[in-house]
């Protein structure tokens, strides 16, 4: 579903109302405030219609991909919400969880934070981002859930050889292997970037994009011209896990 994002609220699914714990992860692994990072306006909104159907434990989970702490971001993006727990990726229990899928496309087991696996309901929320002419949306997201300690750039396993895999590919697993239900992008702006020349550009977009993830990058990218590789990816797993 696409929304205006200047009337925009959060209009939590029924399905909240039964949830024990609720965790949201949100674009959050530097200091820098959106549309590099999730608004804590856009946090702020979830959480109130959440709380208007629900008194379920909200959590916010981020990590670092250098391992550093994640509470100076929390503090310095704003994050200070009452009755929302702030956690650090790295600072959790890690679960090896087994990729469902029958053929692997790069990644057979990841480990992942346990509360992921014990909430009852997960949210990713990003800003739209395009880096070297790359979609970074929700599903895209949750790579900032691997914890550095097993996935770091000296790590066996880790992002070198996630590159060398091919992150299209890692993505693909990683969302057939962590149940998230919902993808919201926001997209009041979107942000561009090319590394090599570090050019920047915001352009005012005024949307807000939500849905189950796969489909909330899909609506995305097909509405706004967007390349997000992984996504016919995943298509074609779905239909071998299908037969």
């Amino acid at each position: 579903m696409i929304f205006n994002a200047e009337h925009f609220y959060f209009k939590a699914p029924a399905v909240l109302s039964r949830a024990r714990r609720v965790l949201i992860k949100p674009d959050a692994s530097q200091p820098v405030p959106y549309p590099v990072t999730t608004s804590r306006e856009m946090l702020s909104l979830i959480i109130k219609g959440i709380r208007q159907i629900s008194d379920a434990d909200i959590l916010l989970l981020e990590g670092t991909r250098t391992g550093d702490p994640i509470y100076p971001v929390y503090q310095t993006l704003g994050y200070n919400f009452p009755r929302v727990l702030m956690l650090d990726v790295n600072d959790c229990i890690w679960v090896e969880v087994d990729n469902p899928l029958s053929k692997p496309l790069a990644v057979p087991t990841f480990w992942v934070p346990n509360v992921v696996l014990s909430s009852d309901y997960l949210i990713s929320v990003s800003p739209l981002k395009i880096i070297d002419n790359v979609g970074h949306l929700a599903i895209t997201n949750l790579l900032s859930l691997l914890p550095s300690s097993k996935y770091g750039d000296k790590s066996q396993g880790g992002w070198e050889e996630f590159n060398n895999l091919g992150i299209e590919n890692v993505l693909t697993d990683l969302y057939f292997t962590l149940p998230f239900d919902m993808g919201i992008i926001e997209a009041r702006h979107k942000f561009s970037s090319q590394q090599d020349s570090n050019s920047v550009e915001i352009k005012e977009c005024g949307q807000v994009f939500i849905g189950e993830p796969y489909q909330v990058d899909l609506e995305t990218s097909k509405s706004l011209g967007i390349k997000t590789g992984y996504l016919d990816l995943i298509k074609e797993a779905e239909a071998e896990l299908e037969v």
